[in-house]
């Protein structure tokens, strides 16, 4: 027998009342009576347990069911009963496919991937949610698993080159995680030409007895042709770049003229000197910053756009920026979360112009220490659009044509100068890590061609603008954590056991200490990059440093954020560009309006499903740039095959090394095979690679020529040969030349 629980006595009762006309009981309470039952649950005995019995209730109940059953929260079993997974010894997860055909299991409840074998991975492609079971088995340090369910199809469509051989036509996907080609039926490959990228549908997914089959719906265009890399990644990452009508319609209907009807509500701060400072192609401008003087500190004002005063909960818009969960940026191209009309337009703080804000104000003492803050919404009006080379001349380099074009925010400039030494300061005390990594750009040509890879210089000014986010961001965090409300935190995690140990034996092979214990401190990575300062190599231990970390993700649970050296920290200074900036700015929101906790729109649950969405959006949308910079790099070496230039190698293998070459910033490996004569063998714990007759050894850090000998543009691969193999090769070339 199952014992009744009537839905009154649920404790989100009240959080689904104000989210649906028609509230049925929470998704946390029908678990906990799936849990406290003595087996599975039919539909009919759940309803009976539920005291369920209009015909509205019950389908309502189904269709929630249904979406527990598509988030893997529960399971039905032969007989159609319900259960949750969490009772079965199953595991709910993502699955990452590799180019080889086998794959793992990313557990959402995290813990160890689990491997996914050639077998298993046959109905499968890189992104599904499935469930699956252990068993017991494992493949090197992954435990094994076998697949129970498919719970959603990740691909929808694919990119990829068609070809077509002996009458049958296929599809190469571009990304190459997919593992398996798609078929295309003979009246499905539309006008697509052999070696042309196209998009393909999935019209059936691949099962264990064969591959996907597809229909071309688009024909992107030949290989080369400007911006393709870019329309690929795209799709191969299934980045959501189109937008519904009824986007673009809600997007339409505000206009300039709604922020007069606010400025009665809210705090007017148009009489301050905000300014925004950003790259020089930025178009979006979501953060504008002010400071004053005090006799202790600084007052500093942080003003973020309003987006949550536009995008209201489940509003196309939100639905649609959920999706989303981040803009893009490619080289020369955006993908924005938000429609143009909004992310450019009316959320943008352009300047000399009225916008409506969310303001975090702060005082910072002289030490650096944030000692009080405050948030409230306001309106305000930018002074100066900055950019962070501008600030650097006019603060730094004494830049006299600017400092005078300027002279109307100069003062205002130099304060946030004086706050940031104070901040810059207590990130040092508290033991924050800064590493100088070197990012690059690319400069095109009016063909839209790659012309030359530039190194992105990093000013001071990039740093205030840092420092003055952080503030804010860290302000955020305490707030919503002192008044006990969820939200969705920014933790970085500290380093795996099995990564501290790798980078202890690598350390150590060069010479450098690092810490003894199982966990390392922050403190422990700040005293590696003392040590290592006047070094050569200091990039690459910088490199093995970073390697070495966890990914920073957004959850509810909050573990601090050890990078920072912070126990609490959350993103509210980018809505504009980040979906969990908009939800901690209405999680803010909620508190300044005393509205009460439990009719908060996002319960621990949601907040759980939702980090795990954004992370996703995140790692999707920095996969996708790197494939695109991949891509034009290659491109960029394309008339360069044979031609020597000198570079670093920056990363060890057992089947050779990669090297990155000096001034154009481009990596490509060389190949153990193509080494002189002698047998290579790999030491992992100094990551070098070593002969076993000639005793030569290739290590991190070894400066070294080389020749340009394949690109790959399909694969993102180029190959070099060490100068004096290739010299070598042609010397004994000729000598067999004037034998014969």
């Amino acid at each position: 027998m199952t014992r009744k629980k009537k839905i009154s006595t649920d404790p989100y009762s009240r959080r689904e009342a104000a989210k649906y006309k028609h509230p049925i009981a929470s998704r946390e309470f029908i678990l906990g009576v799936l849990e406290d039952s003595a087996g599975p649950l039919s539909a009919s005995a759940l309803n009976q347990a539920l005291d369920i019995s209009t015909d509205k209730d019950v389908t309502a109940l189904e269709r929630r069911l249904k979406a527990m059953e598509r988030d893997g929260q529960i399971i039905r079993n032969r007989q159609n009963h319900y259960l949750p997974v969490a009772k079965v010894n199953l595991v709910r997860g993502r699955v990452m496919g590799h180019s080889n055909g086998f794959g793992f299991l990313i557990p959402d409840e995290g813990g160890p991937d689990l491997f996914l074998s050639p077998r298993e991975m046959r109905p499968l492609m890189h992104g599904d949610r499935v469930v699956v079971r252990p068993t017991g088995n494992a493949k090197g340090d992954k435990p094994q698993c076998k697949l129970v369910e498919i719970i959603k199809r990740h691909n929808k469509q694919i990119v990829g080159r068609y070809y077509q051989e002996s009458g049958v036509g296929y599809v190469v996907p571009d990304d190459k995680r997919l593992g398996q080609d798609v078929i295309i039926p003979a009246k499905a490959s539309g006008d697509a030409v052999n070696g042309q990228f196209v998009v393909t549908s999935i019209v059936e997914p691949p099962n264990r007895s064969r591959q996907a089959i597809g229909k071309v719906v688009e024909v992107l265009g030949d290989h080369l042709a400007p911006g393709m890399e870019i329309d690929v990644a795209i799709r191969s990452y299934n980045i959501p770049h189109r937008w519904d009508e009824e986007v673009l319609h809600e997007a339409e209907q505000f206009h300039e003229n709604a922020i007069k009807h606010e400025l009665g509500r809210r705090k007017d701060l148009r009489a301050l000197k905000f300014v925004t400072i950003d790259g020089r192609d930025a178009r979006d401008f979501d953060d504008a910053v002010y400071c004053e003087p005090r006799e202790n500190g600084w007052r500093l004002w942080v003003a973020i756009a309003d987006v949550s005063h536009y995008v209201q909960p489940d509003s196309a818009l939100d639905l649609e920026a959920r999706k989303r969960g981040t803009s893009v940026y490619f080289p020369e191209r955006v993908v924005p979360m938000l429609p143009e009309q909004l992310s450019n337009g009316l959320c943008s703080l352009k300047p000399d112009t009225d916008r409506l804000c969310m303001v975090c104000e702060m005082f910072i003492t002289r030490d650096g220490e944030l000692k009080r803050y405050s948030f409230y919404d306001a309106v305000m009006h930018s002074a100066a659009r900055l950019t962070y080379d501008k600030v650097q001349r006019i603060l730094y380099g004494g830049d006299k044509k600017l400092r005078k074009r300027y002279s109307h925010v100069r003062p205002e400039l130099e304060h946030l100068q004086g706050v940031y030494g104070a901040l810059k300061n207590q990130r040092k005390k508290r033991g924050a890590v800064d590493f100088d990594t070197l990012e690059c750009f690319f400069e095109f040509d009016e063909h839209k061609k790659i012309k030359a890879i530039v190194p992105q210089e990093r000013f001071q000014a990039h740093m205030i603008i840092e420092e003055c986010m952080i503030s804010a961001n860290i302000a955020a965090a305490k707030f919503i954590s002192k008044h006990k409300l969820p939200t969705l935190y920014r933790v970085h995690d500290q380093p795996t056991s099995e990564k501290t140990r790798e980078l202890r034996e690598f350390l150590q092979s060069l010479g450098v200490g690092f810490t003894r214990s199982g966990k390392p401190e922050i403190g422990d990575f700040l005293d590696t990059l003392k040590k290592i300062s006047h070094r050569k190599d200091k990039h690459i231990i910088e490199m093995m440093l970073i390697r070495s970390m966890a990914q920073a993700v957004y959850s509810p649970e909050n573990i601090g954020h050890f990078g920072l050296a912070l126990p609490l920290y959350a993103h509210f200074t980018s809505p504009i560009r980040r979906y969990p900036d908009l939800i901690v700015h209405r999680t803010i929101r909620h508190l300044l309006t005393a509205s009460k906790k439990d009719l908060f729109a996002f319960s621990e649950n949601d907040l759980l499903l939702l980090g795990e969405e954004c992370s996703m959006c995140e790692r999707r949308a920095n996969d996708a740039t790197r494939n695109v910079d991949a891509w034009l790099k290659c491109e960029f070496m394309l008339d360069k095959l044979g031609k020597q230039f000198s570079g670093v190698i920056d990363s060890v293998t057992a089947f050779g090394f990669f090297v990155t070459l000096d001034r154009i910033f481009v990596e490509g490996l060389v190949h153990v095979t193509s080494l002189k004569s002698d047998y290579y063998h790999y030491d992992e714990p100094s990551r070098c690679l070593f002969g076993e007759r000639s005793k030569k050894r290739y290590k991190l850090g070894d400066e070294v020529n080389v020749v340009v000998s394949r690109v790959g543009l399909d694969e993102r691969k180029i190959d070099f040969v060490l100068a004096d193999s290739h010299s070598d090769g042609k010397r004994t070339s000729r000598k067999r030349k004037k034998r014969r």
